[in-house]
């Protein structure tokens, strides 16, 4: 899925997001993982002090950390490279 169009479907309300989506969209933001402790992802910004942490539960990540993630992104004014 585009990444365009999987903004638009989290933000539509969608909570059905494989973890694959999140990551991507994570990345595309400008987040780059930084290292795996168990089955938590976490993601940083060059830009940002804070840390995002993605989990992987049976292929989908969980809606609080989507949320957290999307909120992060707004906060930020942060624009998707291309």
């Amino acid at each position: 899925m585009k990444k365009r169009k999987l903004l638009e479907k989290i933000l539509a309300g969608s909570k059905n997001i494989r973890f694959a989506e999140a990551t991507a969209l994570a990345e595309a933001f400008g987040f780059r993982l930084d290292r795996i402790n168990g089955s938590h992802h976490i993601f940083l910004h060059p830009d940002i002090p804070e840390l995002i942490n993605l989990q992987d539960v049976k292929g989908k990540v969980k809606s609080y950390q989507l949320k957290q993630l999307i909120n992060m992104i707004e906060q930020h004014n942060l624009q998707m490279e291309d």
